[in-house]
């Protein structure tokens, strides 16, 4: 393989063709490690490549090093990204400090510019879509999910592939990566003709996501919590009564005997066969919460503990979380999480999930937790299979959501789905699903995250959804939240997963048998139960398309739910646009965020025609419309020239 080396006295670096149009650069002390974890697993294609002594070409990217040692990534000679240093004596723009442990603090600077524009680095609660003046902790959170790729409006695409904690800054004077604890640099760089082509390299690098089985295109029915195995029946009864589609249905947390356990607790699921094959027959999926928690009284704690299946701790007791369980009402304890990182773990947990779950005919996963939730934040103190804490946490959830996918293949299942939480870089090729954890029940929270779902969809994970109507609270008898639950379904529709859940007023404490009110979409009075059964109805509609869009995202990587700029690039507007998003090519959806609103400005992107769908009005794309948006609906708009028929 061509490569481009370099040294000084305080390090070596290494750049490598990896993918068309991609380089990957790495920076160690003294050596290259070739074996520290990251996303940049699948071997690149052996793409043609041109080296001199300080310059590197790969496609349509060059890499060039100066005579001061600093870095430039160009395309036909105009610069994309080049390093900066922190200053004219010391640092440089690559920051070795030692840790006294055989581990630095790490720091890769670059130049900032005027009017770039960033997106992706996951999924954030900041309301932002462009992320140029943000701070971000690179750490895994409820609702806080670090994939740690950046598509810039300068046409580049960075993935920092490292999962070490730390944080970057996209500040005005410059851009700053840093790891708080890790071996050496490691970054890949590609570049393209449009921000979909960059999108498509990524995925070529980090993985694609496989297509969505079709089963899961359809409506997923979930409250925190149900309680018992024939009150979950009664809901999924009630909905093929009625004549409404439902695709899964879901038993929520404290199903179980103990944390770790993994099995259904026979006292109020007596017998989970019958329960999957009932539902089967009424072509519903059983989707089952399972956490990567472990109780010290779990039947399996003693062997997971004796076999190194934990994670570990430097100090103390491998217990990292305190949390409620089975017997103890509202007491919270200490609990372990198991070693996700370990192949060995891994297999265990299946041994346990199969004879509890799968083998009675579960095959649908919702992967609660699983960043995982780490109380206090005490990473210097975890211990994985695959390195010290604060140099590898950030990937626990991809490995974890690898095992049910590599298990449920060996099985000979195809298509596995799992409903995740958090997620890094590469996570998509394991059928994660990923949803935005336990947000608000607000309008404020609606509008965050139509920008979460972007930037997620920039960061390489194309299925994705929320709680609609919000987690935390929202009373059904309020003519407020009626209308908030109302407009959260009509954007949901057009979610990649069309997904209800939430803890509802009233709320009883917290503890195993708690639950919150109800959350069916009867739920919420006659007028809204009207307008949201429509909205599943044109979600059946959709399903074909969803379909189709998902198998291309697939084969492309481009995903389903996407920012304006991506299809529009020559479109100044496309780039500023955060609260509207295309449904693949032939879709403009406009989601309608505050109480009591009845029309919303859209802005139609250049390039072609668009289509009111409600109305059937032909607009030029280019300029802004005022659309109308009722109660019944929000503004939707179809590419003319499209074929789909709503």
């Amino acid at each position: 393989m061509t490569e481009l080396w370099f040294r000084t006295a305080d390090h070596v670096l290494c750049a490598q063709p990896w993918g068309a149009d991609s380089i990957r650069v790495r920076v160690g002390r003294k050596a290259i490690v070739p074996d520290i974890p990251g996303a940049l697993e699948l071997p690149p294609e052996d793409v043609p490549a041109e080296a001199t002594e300080t310059s590197l070409t790969v496609g349509k990217l060059r890499l060039d090093i100066g005579t001061d040692g600093l870095l430039r990534f160009s395309r036909d000679g105009e610069e994309l990204l080049a390093e900066q240093s922190g200053h004219f004596a010391w640092p440089g723009p690559r920051l070795f400090v030692p840790n006294g442990d055989g581990y630095h603090r790490l720091e890769q600077r670059f130049r900032a510019y005027p009017e770039e524009k960033i997106f992706g680095l996951g999924q954030h609660q900041h309301g932002r879509l462009d992320q140029k003046g943000m701070v971000l902790d690179l750490v895994q959170r409820n609702a806080e999910v670090t994939i740690p790729f950046a598509l810039s409006s300068r046409g580049y695409g960075l993935l920092w592939n490292l999962p070490a904690i730390g944080r970057v800054e996209f500040a005005e004077n410059g851009t700053r990566w840093v790891a708080d604890s890790a071996r050496q640099i490691d970054y890949w760089v590609t570049t393209g003709d449009t921000p979909a082509q960059i999108l498509s390299h990524y995925a070529d690098a980090t993985g694609h996501a496989p297509a969505l089985p079709h089963w899961a295109t359809g409506f997923w029915q979930s409250k925190l919590r149900y309680r018992s195995q024939e009150e979950l029946l009664a809901v999924a009864r009630e909905h093929c009564d009625r004549g409404l589609p439902l695709a899964v249905i879901v038993a929520d947390y404290f199903h179980w005997t103990h944390l770790g356990d993994w099995r259904f607790d026979p006292a109020e699921w007596p017998d989970p066969a019958a329960m999957v094959k009932e539902l089967d027959g009424l072509g519903v999926k059983l989707m089952v919460s399972v956490w990567p928690s472990v109780n010290p009284l779990s039947e399996n704690y003693q062997h997971m503990r004796d076999n190194g299946f934990l994670i570990g701790a430097d100090q103390g007791l491998p217990l990292h979380h305190i949390f409620p369980d089975k017997g103890f009402g509202e007491h919270k304890h200490g609990v372990a999480f198991y070693d996700a990182t370990d192949p060995a773990a891994r297999e265990f947990v299946w041994s346990r999930l199969k004879a509890g779950y799968y083998d009675h005919g579960v095959k649908v996963w919702w992967l609660d937790a699983c960043e995982p939730e780490i109380f206090p934040e005490q990473f210097g103190n975890l211990r994985f299979a695959a390195g010290p804490g604060r140099e590898v946490a950030n990937l626990y959830p991809r490995e974890h959501v690898r095992g049910l996918h590599e298990h449920m293949t060996a099985e000979g299942e195809d298509g596995a789905v799992s409903l995740v939480r958090s997620a890094w870089a590469g996570s998509q090729r394991f059928g994660a699903a990923l949803w935005s954890g336990d947000i608000p029940s607000t309008f404020a929270a609606l509008g965050r995250q139509i920008r979460a779902g972007l930037n997620v969809a920039v960061s390489g994970i194309p299925w994705w959804t929320t709680d609609i109507g919000g987690f935390h609270g929202g009373d059904p008898s309020s003519a407020e939240y009626r209308e908030l639950v109302i407009r959260w379904f009509q954007y949901g529709v057009f979610c990649p997963l069309f997904r209800l859940h939430g803890h509802r007023e009233p709320r009883i404490g917290f503890g195993a048998g708690h639950s919150g009110g109800p959350n069916e979409v009867w739920s919420y009075g006659g007028e809204a139960y009207e307008i949201i059964a429509d909205q599943l109805r044109l979600r059946e509609r959709l399903r074909g398309y969803v379909g189709e869009q998902l198998a291309e995202t697939a084969r492309t990587g481009i995903p389903l739910l996407r920012p304006l700029f991506v299809d529009y690039p020559d479109d100044p507007s496309a780039w500023t646009v955060e609260d509207q998003f295309l449904f693949g090519p032939d879709l403009l959806v406009a989601p309608v965020t505050e109480l009591g609103a009845r029309s919303r400005p859209v802005h139609l992107p250049a390039g072609t025609a668009w289509i009111d769908v409600a109305t059937g009005a032909e607009h030029t794309g280019g300029g802004t419309v005022e659309a109308q948006a009722p109660l019944a609906r929000i503004p939707v708009f179809r590419r003319a020239g499209s074929t789909l028929h709503l």
